[in-house]
């Protein structure tokens, strides 16, 4: 998953680089208060690939003496970077600049041309090509972010996306998944907004998309900034899933009670599980040992993600 990881963000940091580009060139030859709107978003999303790319070689460092469970949490704090620095400012910029083009009138497209293998083209169309091919690119990086999604949902036996949305530790995954949806409905707004404005003539059109792309992307950094928190601060298991495992340690021969047992995440594929086991007082301490080792290894059996397990043993 750690490999598929990366492919989703590269593939995201090429399109939305380059997108990036084209829509501020857009924006330099009619004003468009939408363009820029969407160049904000671009450059949040480039980014952001940025930033988790850096989590995700800071997460896969071996553990050591200042960070016995590894660097796993350094993709959380990244990704909850990126929420919080990239799309709350890109969204708070862009919502400003529809507002005041609203409040002000503010959006006269002007008629920029750019010549194209001979050919003048007025710079209307070029917003127009610009955004249909952004379009393409962000429905390309979305198909595979769907992809790698669908792959967890399937491995972990989610109901869906929603629940892979609550449940998910593979955040890079998540944010790429979050960002090329909106990135979409930003490009479908920032497209019939320009397109009314020039047809009408009526500013109010390219403003109010501007003002409602930057509206999305400051709802989707505090929806990723949430969804970080749990993960930062140290979130457990879900419960059907905690439930299982400690259902594997009560099963085992020789146990009699569990007077504890905790999970906790490290990173996307680190799980730390601890459990106060009690053992049959008739049992020495060979025997116990023998049955913390095979708890041990039928609990990272049961989940590839445990890599460290704790079993203490509770005697009378």
């Amino acid at each position: 998953m750690a490999g598929e990881s990366v492919g989703v963000v590269l593939a995201a940091l090429v399109a939305n680089g380059a997108i990036a580009a084209l829509k501020f060139g857009g924006f330099l030859l009619t004003g468009s208060p939408a363009m820029l709107a969407e160049t904000y978003h671009s450059v949040s999303d480039t980014g952001n690939q940025v930033f988790l790319l850096i989590g995700i070689y800071y997460g896969r460092q071996d553990r050591d003496r200042s960070h016995p469970f590894g660097y796993g949490k350094a993709e959380f704090f990244y990704s909850f970077l990126v929420s919080v620095l990239l799309f709350g400012i890109a969204g708070w910029e862009s919502a400003k600049g529809g507002y005041e083009a609203l409040v002000h009138g503010e959006v006269h497209l002007t008629e920029g041309t750019v010549t194209l293998l001979g050919t003048t083209v007025p710079g209307i169309y070029v917003n127009y090509a610009v955004l249909l091919g952004a379009i393409v690119f962000e429905t390309y990086a979305l198909i595979k972010a769907r992809a790698a999604m669908r792959a967890e949902i399937d491995e972990r036996g989610w109901s869906g996306y929603r629940e892979a949305f609550k449940k998910t530790s593979r955040t890079t995954v998540l944010t790429a998944l979050t960002e090329d949806t909106v990135a979409l409905a930003g490009l479908g707004i920032a497209l019939a907004g320009i397109y009314l404005t020039r047809v009408t003539g009526n500013p109010v059109y390219d403003g109010t998309a501007a003002l409602l792309i930057g509206l999305i992307l400051m709802g989707f950094a505090l929806a990723l900034a949430w969804e970080n928190k749990r993960l930062l601060i140290g979130e457990s298991l879900p419960k059907t899933d905690e439930r299982e495992l400690r259902e594997i340690v009560a099963g085992w021969d020789g146990v009699t009670e569990i007077t504890g047992f905790r999970s906790v995440h490290f990173g996307p594929d680190y799980l730390l599980v601890a459990a106060d086991v009690g053992f049959d007082t008739a049992l020495d301490g060979d025997e116990i040992d023998e049955r913390i080792g095979g708890i041990e290894r039928t609990l990272r059996e049961a989940n590839e993600s445990i890599k460290s397990v704790y079993i203490e043993p509770q005697t009378a």
